[in-house]
């Protein structure tokens, strides 16, 4: 009795870790990255580059953006932006960009972060949806 309370309790407590991520809150999340970088058919380079088709790219993909040094030397690497990595990435970007221009505090919540990038994964390159 006492290992399947505990089954339960286990799996309530991880409940919103298992939860699918909502594209409708990551549309809002994506708010907060607004005024720096835009998505869609119509992006445009503003402080940061536009994020169409970000997951699964590699690396300062984007034609033209004048990217630091340490994304620079990740696309060299042959880094991609998997969810994986755009989730440590949008969790603190000094961590991964050290020197990178991107003065974001960063997405504590976990929930957050994966419905931002359920949003972001619905773009193609040129901003068309999938």
């Amino acid at each position: 009795m006492r290992l399947i309370l505990a089954s339960v309790l286990m799996l309530a407590a991880t409940g919103s870790a298992l939860a699918d991520p909502d594209v409708a809150k990551g549309e809002t999340a994506f708010k907060k990255c607004m005024a720096c970088h835009a998505i869609g058919p119509d992006a445009k380079v503003k402080v940061g580059p536009p994020l169409n088709g970000i997951v699964g790219a590699k690396w300062a993909h984007f034609e033209g953006y004048a990217y630091s040094a340490d994304i620079k030397d990740g696309a060299a690497a042959g880094k991609v932006w998997d969810e994986a990595t755009l989730d440590n990435y949008l969790t603190n970007p000094k961590v991964l960009a050290p020197k990178g221009k991107m003065a974001f505090a960063g997405i504590k919540n976990e929930d957050e972060r994966k419905d931002l990038i359920a949003f972001l994964a619905q773009f193609n390159a040129d901003g068309s949806k999938k």
